[in-house]
């Protein structure tokens, strides 16, 4: 049986997502050029790269870019946004990444792409894959939720229309993830598709063991793009700042 995230990020994901834009990822990615302070021509992996907005970006600020993601239609949706081949795109499952020990200078993880399974052992699956690409001294950036915040501010249900297509989404906390149920509702034949996303609702104290266990140091945790540090109850973001060790003399 195929698991959520096989099914949900196909062509109806870039419906439901539409409103996020370029212009979104290109302030994003440049206040994440000076958190990692990297030169120029610098190996930078985006991992779950989706649609290619921060990767694109990244390459247009410079970077040598690879973007990776199980989704073949967000792939497609993001070599079609690539007009001059700037970005190298990979099919490939986040635990298991067909790319060299060693090879990049950064790894950045976005838009809340972990927690997606169940055991705590495939998401340190996912950590040590980025342990293992990086460089020794190579840096990582992990932009995940903040469970406390999204406890406190959880919106049950919402519906907006999109040309002849109506997106129901209901939330809800239960079991230690975050759930999230969509139904896409064709208004002229009235059939409906149904989705769900199911996030686990890591807390810092153990995201921060599942990344010490994996061998990776976290350096800061902010609780925005802003820069503002990370409060529990007040930041919609923990976005992990560290790197992978310099290796030991």
């Amino acid at each position: 049986m195929a698991k959520w995230y096989e099914k949900s990020f196909g062509e109806d994901y870039l419906l439901v997502y539409q409103h996020r834009d370029a212009q979104g990822a290109a302030h994003e990615v440049q206040k994440m050029i000076s958190w990692l302070n990297l030169p120029a021509g610098a190996k930078v992996l985006d991992l779950c790269c989706g649609m290619g907005r921060h990767a694109l970006a990244l390459s247009q600020a410079g970077y040598k870019v690879t973007g990776i993601d199980l989704s073949d239609v967000l792939l497609r949706e993001a070599k079609q946004q690539d007009k001059d081949n700037m970005v190298t795109w990979i099919l490939s499952d986040m635990r298991h990444l067909p790319v060299n020990d060693d090879e990049f200078d950064a790894v950045l993880n976005l838009f809340t792409s972990f927690g997606y399974f169940t055991k705590d052992e495939e998401h340190i699956k996912v950590l040590q894959q980025i342990y293992r690409v990086l460089k020794p001294g190579g840096q990582f950036i992990i932009d995940f939720l903040n469970p406390d915040f999204v406890e406190r501010n959880l919106v049950p249900e919402s519906f907006r229309v999109s040309g002849d297509q109506r997106i129901d989404e209901r939330r809800q906390i239960e079991g230690g993830y975050v759930k999230k149920d969509i139904s896409i509702t064709d208004l002229n034949s009235g059939k409906t598709r149904h989705y769900c996303e199911r996030v686990k609702l890591y807390r810092l104290d153990l995201f921060m063991s599942m990344a010490e266990a994996a061998g990776l140091c976290i350096d800061r945790v902010l609780g925005n793009y802003n820069e503002e540090k990370y409060n529990s109850k007040t930041s919609p973001r923990m976005i992990f700042l560290g790197r992978r060790p310099m290796e030991k003399s």
